[in-house]
């Protein structure tokens, strides 16, 4: 059953009130048919159905003045419904159930009214014109009795009330409500100059020109300038820079949210949409733009219908009654052109991403309206800077978007900077500072001239990863070329495969060029990914099947952290699918996760460790060389296809750690472990027996560094563990490792306690 709305509520309490006051006895058609007139809803149907609202009102105030009999005397009285009242509710109510509709609306009383043809309030409204007819073309098609601007004032609903547009309703003006006037924004100078784009904006006039399918579409990659062009052609038919048959036309960038909000019912948009299309054609030359125009199919369509804008949009464009602009992205126009009776009404235009040197231009053409408004100036390195960084750094985005971003960034960076004597130049270096915020990357990633941590890679490198020498200056070499901008042009910084044995530092290698290079480390153990299926989980589940929406592991790492050190630790492990991955990120250094998103590679340096051959390194030859050890290319070959090893900048072969390494291995865990000893106030001092003491206990030529850690934990660690918490290095101290001749574990010695005990 259809209920009575909070607003007639309030409309029915104040018809009776309305009666109180002025002490009528019964509640009659008239008083409703008042209270009605003083609601937005309603003052707004009469007025689009012909009626003047203010002389109703009079009239019915001069009929209850004079034709309704008051109550006399001061008595309290209380107005009953009369039957003709009665019977206006009780249809409107019996209308509303059989249309199926939640809640009785004004207009639905409104209507009501006329079934008393014998009321003075249907007199009235005969007296005006207004028929039940009018009343119903507009409340459910928008066509209104109402002129274009007539009525306009006092008088009109949406002064009175001051909303133009409520509940689904179409306002007075719907192209200043539902549209913005890019003509209007040109004449007061608030629109940016275009520039460049000559090719584009001919084609534009040459389509707009035709006498029939004259609507171009603009199709290009988010941030080329699409919007852009629609704008800077109403630029240029404000500067009259067009031809005759264009001067006079007018462009209006159409706001679908507008026009859509408020539309509950069936039958309200398409009002809004035909009262739209009306007041367009009124005008003398009219463009409609509709930005990310994809958004049109389906728009306004009801549960069960298929009419939607695209369908209300077609007949005006197939007659040429209409001229109309859009702009899509690639990936959106697919969807686009499958409405083929609509895509064929418009002349695709393809805006393609600009070139360096044309970005440079739109940049300087740009900057006098950002220098204004930040209170800057940008030099021209800066702006150079702005492109070139934008280009090499912000992968995931075009120019000029990208490249204005940067700008605009920078300019409010640098007048936001708190200084007692601010700096308004913007320079390369600010530039530098903004792309490194937004690609979250090192500021020294984005310098030019900072080339001190590059300089000293290699020995940064070997400082850290001993006996390798070979395989450290083969990376060293690598990342040099990327750097330099010799490397190849769509591949990674570099692919490697590190072969050998365990525990000979091929994970570690990795891990500290990440942190002397300062980018992060990505890391994937490729024993995760032996099984057919897990291989979804690098670049994503198909559809249908669970995971789709959390999309591919490595694409989402490489994504969030474009500039990095990837390692695939133990690929040997990894289903051989896997390897077919991996030949597109060597090649072409992108991978598409299942929601078509690229991730870019172009900055990720690939290693792969394998311990393919390790065998082979070990085992010696047969014959006269028997001295000479194997290379480890057997297992290679078996393990990796011809495609896979073409595609890699190097195999680096780590060979087995010697006796004259471990000392410097020894070195290096005992720092790590002065370093942990130091936050309990702990120094260590290491004399050289026990060094030696160390690295021969620990060497095996087979597991390489590795069973030295686990010495160290074993003989030095676990001894100090005890005396860290209770004894003699519970409040700190120093403590002396030796190894005296012949013994068969550490010496431990602690001066200070020592020192501090009772003769």
């Amino acid at each position: 059953m259809s209920r009575i709305g909070r607003e007639l509520q309030i409309t029915l309490q104040t018809a009776y009130r309305e009666a109180v006051a002025r002490r009528h006895p019964y509640l009659t058609v008239e008083h409703l048919l008042y209270a009605l007139l003083h609601t937005e809803a309603g003052a707004d149907a009469l007025a689009h159905a012909g009626a003047d609202v203010d002389r109703l009102r009079a009239e019915l105030e001069r009929f209850f003045d004079r034709d309704l009999e008051a109550v006399p005397g001061d008595d309290p009285v209380e107005a009953q419904q009369t039957l003709a009242f009665h019977r206006v509710l009780q249809h409107a109510v019996d209308h509303c159930e059989g249309a199926e509709k939640d809640e009785v609306e004004l207009t639905d009383l409104l209507v009501a009214i006329y079934q008393e043809p014998d009321s003075f309030a249907v007199t009235l409204l005969r007296g005006q014109q207004v028929t039940r007819l009018d009343l119903l073309q507009w409340i459910s098609h928008g066509v209104s009795k109402r002129r274009d601007g007539a009525d306009a004032g006092e008088g009109d609903a949406a002064a009175l009330f001051g909303r133009a547009d409520e509940d689904g309703e179409v306002p007075s003006d719907p192209l200043a409500a539902f549209t913005t006037n890019l003509s209007a924004k040109a004449a007061a100078g608030e629109l940016d100059p275009l520039i460049g784009r000559g090719r584009e904006l001919d084609r534009t006039l040459h389509i707009l020109a035709r006498r029939r399918k004259n609507n171009p579409i603009f199709v290009g990659e988010t941030g080329v300038g699409k919007t852009a062009l629609a704008e800077g052609l109403a630029l240029r038919i404000h500067e009259g820079r067009v031809p005759d048959d264009l001067r006079a036309s007018e462009i209006f960038s159409l706001d679908l949210g507008a026009l859509l909000a408020g539309t509950r019912y069936r039958g309200d948009f398409e009002a809004r949409f035909k009262a739209l299309t009306n007041a367009l054609q009124q005008k003398e030359r009219p463009i409609l733009f509709i930005d990310e125009i994809h958004t049109i199919l389906g728009a306004g369509s009801a549960q069960g219908t298929t009419v939607d804008a695209s369908n209300l949009l077609k007949p005006l464009l197939a007659s040429g009654a209409l001229r109309c602009m859009g702009s899509t992205t690639y990936q959106e126009y697919r969807h686009f052109e499958r409405d083929r009776a609509l895509s064929r009404r418009f002349q695709k235009v393809d805006v393609e991403e600009p070139s360096a040197e044309e970005c440079v231009r739109i940049l300087r053409g740009l900057a006098p309206r950002y220098e204004e408004h930040h209170g800057v100036r940008y030099t021209a390195a800066a702006l150079q800077a702005c492109v070139d960084l934008s280009v090499r750094h912000v992968n995931d985005r075009f120019l000029p978007d990208k490249a204005i971003d940067v700008m605009d960034e920078a300019g409010a960076a640098v007048r936001l900077r708190p200084s007692a004597r601010p700096r308004r130049t913007v320079g390369v270096r600010d530039i530098e500072q903004v792309v490194a915020r937004m690609a979250r990357i090192p500021v020294e990633r984005t310098a030019t001239g900072d080339q001190t941590r590059l300089a000293a890679l290699e020995e940064t490198l070997l400082a850290s990863v001993f006996g390798q020498d070979a395989a450290v200056r083969s990376v060293v070499r690598a990342v040099k070329r990327a750097r330099a901008g010799l490397g190849g042009v769509d591949k990674p910084t570099g692919s490697f495969l590190f072969t050998g044995p365990t525990g000979v530092g091929k994970t570690e290698l990795a891990k500290q060029l990440a942190a002397a290079l300062g980018v992060p480390f990505l890391r994937f153990d490729m024993s995760e990914y032996m099984e057919k299926h897990a291989v979804s989980r690098l670049i994503g589940a198909p559809p249908g099947y669970v995971g789709y929406d959390q999309g591919g592991q490595l694409v989402e790492a490489v994504r969030k952290h474009p500039h990095a050190v990837l390692l695939l630790d133990e690929i040997e492990k990894a289903h051989g699918d896997i390897f077919d991955v991996l030949l597109q990120v060597m090649d072409r250094a992108t991978l598409t996760d299942n929601q078509g998103r690229e991730a870019d590679f172009r900055h990720v340096t690939l290693i792969m460790t394998s311990n393919a051959g390790a065998r082979d390194l070990a085992a010696r030859a047969i014959g006269f060389g028997g001295g000479r050890r194997g290379d480890g290319s057997r297992d290679i070959e078996r393990i990796f296809s011809p495609e896979f090893r073409n595609r890699l900048d190097e195999i680096v072969a780590f060979g087995h750690l010697g006796t004259e390494v471990m000392g410097r291995v020894v070195d290096k865990l005992v720092r790590e472990v002065e370093g942990q000893l130091a936050e309990r106030r702990v120094a260590i001092e290491l004399t050289p027996a026990a060094r030696a003491w160390l690295a021969q206990k620990g060497y095996d030529r087979e597991f390489g560094a590795r069973p030295l850690a686990r010495v160290v934990q074993r003989e030095l660690k676990d001894p100090l563990a005890d005396d860290v918490l209770f004894g003699r290095l519970a409040r700190g101290g120093r403590v002396v490792v030796d190894a005296p001749d012949g013994a068969d574990a550490l010496q431990f010695s602690f001066p200070d306690a020592e020192d501090a005990a009772p003769a």
